[in-house]
């Protein structure tokens, strides 16, 4: 056979490879323009979205900006960035993620940055909001990923019926936790709420936590999860983080994985415990989002939105038709100024099964944890716990509220003894009632431990009546 000519062959080579740019060329590309930012918001023109689709913007230096489909009104797309360090200008084109991209002369394929799947190999991890690795491992994306729980019927969840061992006596005793329940944690700053949530986080009897920190300090991260958790707890425990200077959408982004994260978990026949710090700075990300989309403020600043996406959040968790999985949440929420009429703070009492109070007064004076157990209570308690364990809660929360009204007066020396049998008795037994209030970080008290020694409090108290 004759060879072809040099000339020839070149030929045949190059025409092969533009035969193969031309088969992977896409029959269309779209594409839009970016004509304004207002605020939060980046309006695109040209380029219908679906609401919570991706886009991928690119800038003149460039960069990729990935984004989310917020809104949409009268042929512009309105977007919000994933990240908070956006630099873009004006008639940047915008992509759909997963589409091919004019890059000169060739197509790119605009692909947002890959999150890890929801599933076992989360646990240990610490993720953004997007489930994006922030521990420096391997982003190990085998593995089909998981969806968390969707809405459930009401009538197919199972009841809350066994308690679950928290760790911290003042709450085993006094405030039962169910397996399934979902409380909040009331709390101004400063009363020790960091360290109560990692009592929480080592101790819980559970298979899973899932920690979700939403709009936390970023110092505080990494002092979390090796200084309170640990290395022994992180390794069943999956952190998703969106820091304070995260995006809005960042911040309400991780609220939502880490409950879908938990609810997974649970349709695999898990007992989950999922703490999300703070439920109020979820309201907060969602308040900034809603007010960029022109929502008019309708309760100290906070949109009609906010009261809607609270009880959606929360309602994806508890139990499901499994008597043998459950999700039991504790939701921190700040108070401003110690002030509980928040409106957020009111809603979340609305929607929650039981609150526990960090009272001010009792950290200033040492009193650690600094629950209040008069404001504080659990509402599936009667049904979890025995009459012999109801009565002597009840006995030592009426010594607790006595003696707290009459501090002042005792303290002055304005009371005298004897004039007053009931505070005679709580003034008799609040050593005692103070030191079962109190626990130190690293002491363990099971379910049992804590039930005995209120038992015997109990009695004392009864005793000395």
């Amino acid at each position: 056979m004759t060879p072809l000519p040099v000339a020839t062959e070149h030929a045949r080579i190059r025409l092969g490879a533009a035969l193969r740019r031309l088969r992977s060329a896409p029959t269309s590309v779209r594409c839009g323009r970016l004509v304004r930012i207002n605020g939060l918001i980046l309006e695109v023109e040209g380029l219908p979205l679906a609401l919570d689709q991706r886009a991928l913007i690119r800038t003149g230096e460039g960069r990729t900006i990935e984004a989310c489909c917020v809104s949409f009104d009268h042929g512009i797309t309105h977007l919000m960035a994933l990240d908070a360090d956006i630099s873009v200008g004006p008639g940047a084109l915008v992509y759909p993620a997963g589409t091919p991209a004019d890059a000169g002369g060739h197509f790119e394929l605009m692909e947002r940055q890959r999150a890890l799947p929801i599933g076992f190999s989360l646990l240990g991890r610490v993720v953004d909001g997007f489930g994006r690795p922030l521990d420096g491992r391997p982003a190990e994306l085998s593995g089909p990923p998981g969806q968390g729980s969707g809405r459930l019927n009401p009538l197919r969840r199972s009841q809350i019926r066994e308690p679950l061992d928290v760790g911290v006596r003042a709450i085993n005793g006094l405030l039962t936790i169910g397996r399934g329940q979902r409380v909040g944690i009331f709390a101004g700053t400063g009363v020790g709420k960091s360290v109560l949530l990692g009592m929480l986080a080592r101790r819980c009897a559970a298979d899973v936590v899932v920690v979700g920190l939403i709009g936390e300090r970023g110092r505080e991260v990494r002092e979390f999860c090796e200084d309170i958790l640990g290395p022994e707890t992180l390794q069943r425990t999956v952190v998703v983080v969106a820091t304070a200077d995260s995006a809005p959408l960042a911040r309400v982004r991780g609220a939502w994985f880490a409950t879908d994260v938990a609810t997974w978990f649970r349709d695999q026949g898990r007992h989950v415990v999922l703490i999300m710090d703070s439920l109020t700075r979820f309201a907060m990300a969602q308040r900034e989002i809603a007010l960029g989309l022109g929502e008019p403020p309708v309760s100290r600043g906070y949109p009609p939105s906010v009261f809607q996406r609270l009880p959606e959040l929360v309602e994806r968790v508890g139990n499901n038709e499994d008597p043998n999985a459950s999700v039991t949440a504790f939701y921190t929420v700040l108070l401003e100024g110690d002030d509980s009429s928040d409106p957020v703070a009111d809603t979340a009492r609305g929607v929650l099964d039981g609150h526990i109070f960090l009272s001010r007064e009792l950290a200033e004076a040492g009193h650690y944890p600094a629950i209040d157990v008069e404001r504080s209570i659990s509402r599936v308690m009667p049904k979890i716990a025995d009459a012999v364990q109801l009565g002597h809660a009840r006995e030592v929360k009426r010594m607790f509220g006595r003696q707290m009204r009459s501090r002042d007066l005792v303290a002055m020396g304005a009371y005298s003894p004897g004039s007053d049998p009931e505070l005679d008795t709580a003034l008799r037994v609040w050593p005692r009632v103070s030191a079962f209030l109190q626990q130190g970080p690293e002491d363990v008290l099971d379910q049992n431990a804590s039930l005995a020694q209120l038992t015997a409090l109990g009695h004392d108290i009864a005793g000395r009546a």
